[in-house]
């Protein structure tokens, strides 16, 4: 290979480029200065197949995409093949310089590993990545109830009931939970609201009264209802979750009291920072290297002594939020 008429040095003597797709994979096996290409389904069977192939060449290590989640059964094959493996940002692979639109994308991506221009993205053992998916699906539970609770808002505030100016918790809380329930049935008056006040809302008897002064229609009283009930399932969802996640973390007890110690972060933020970096800390050279892959740090973007941009690389969405 050259580049610029200068001739790369060759790291890898066999390598394979994979182009991964939805039900199909396309494979560049370099050995020296030959190469095979073969083209395999994204069954099991198909790469159990894929696999040994691979391993029946000696290959040393394997470079692919980090294309949507296509890539992890196949990284998840080849990790049990004890395989080298590099997933690389797509954005990076096309800084190269190279005939991208000539030649096809596994035999540039093998041509790219064997002469060591590829950087591999950070690819946890598979425990934390299991455990990356169990907080990511806890979070958009919450996500989802959130916005349940805004459209429960939005059709009360249709229907001029201004529940949501007087009490905190709509959805959640005991004294809103049972005006709602009323509010769907008979409705509330002033015979009838005694019986629902708890605690400190006892005080807010007319406030709320006044906020449960408006109509709610035959329609609306049905979407009221199935939110309410669709917001209850996820909220035990998220309590059976939250339970796993605490079976799963034991060893990380420690760490996460260290964090919740920290102004700013919880238990549940701690978790969430935990399963998306692990506790082994080497991989980051220093606390910058961790800022810069979370994509927390100012980008460094200078050129003769102008500094064009401190805009900030893309990161780890979920790390960020916390």
């Amino acid at each position: 290979m050259i580049i610029g008429d200068t001739r790369m040095q060759v790291m890898y003597e066999r390598c394979c480029g994979v182009d991964v797709h939805k039900r199909s994979l396309v494979a560049c096996l370099r050995v020296g200065k030959k190469q095979e290409i073969r083209q395999y389904g994204t069954t099991s069977q198909d790469l159990r197949d894929f696999t040994k192939w691979l391993a029946e060449n000696d290959c040393q290590i394997v470079a692919m995409e980090s294309t949507g989640s296509y890539w992890k059964p196949v990284y998840n094959c080849l990790e049990l093949l004890g395989l080298e493996i590099m997933v690389v940002n797509a954005q990076h692979m096309k800084t190269v310089p190279g005939r991208k639109t000539d030649v096809k994308d596994s035999e540039w991506i093998a041509d790219l590993l064997m002469h060591g221009l590829l950087k591999g993205s950070y690819i946890p053992d598979r425990e934390q990545r299991e455990l990356r998916e169990i907080t990511r699906y806890r979070k958009s539970l919450v996500e989802e109830r959130s916005r349940e609770k805004n459209r429960l808002e939005k059709i009360l505030e249709g229907a001029n009931i201004k529940l949501s100016s007087v009490v905190s918790d709509l959805a959640g809380g005991v004294t809103s939970r049972h005006l709602l329930t009323a509010l769907i049935g008979k409705g509330v008056d002033n015979d009838n609201i005694d019986d629902m006040l708890y605690g400190r809302l006892k005080d807010k008897r007319e406030e709320l009264l006044a906020a449960c002064d408006g109509f709610l229609t035959k329609t609306q009283k049905y979407l009221v209802s199935n939110i309410l009930s669709h917001i209850d399932d996820m909220t035990r969802r998220i309590d059976g979750m939250d339970d796993f996640i605490d079976t799963k973390m034991d060893e990380y007890d420690d760490a996460i009291k260290e964090l919740d110690e920290i102004p700013g972060i919880g238990a549940e933020s701690a978790k969430i920072i935990l399963a998306e970096i692990g506790l082994d800390m080497s991989r980051f050279p220093s606390a910058a290297h961790l800022a810069s892959w979370a994509g927390l740090s100012p980008g460094n973007n200078e050129s003769a002594g102008k500094r064009k941009s401190g805009e900030q690389r893309r990161g780890t969405r979920r790390l960020r939020r916390q």
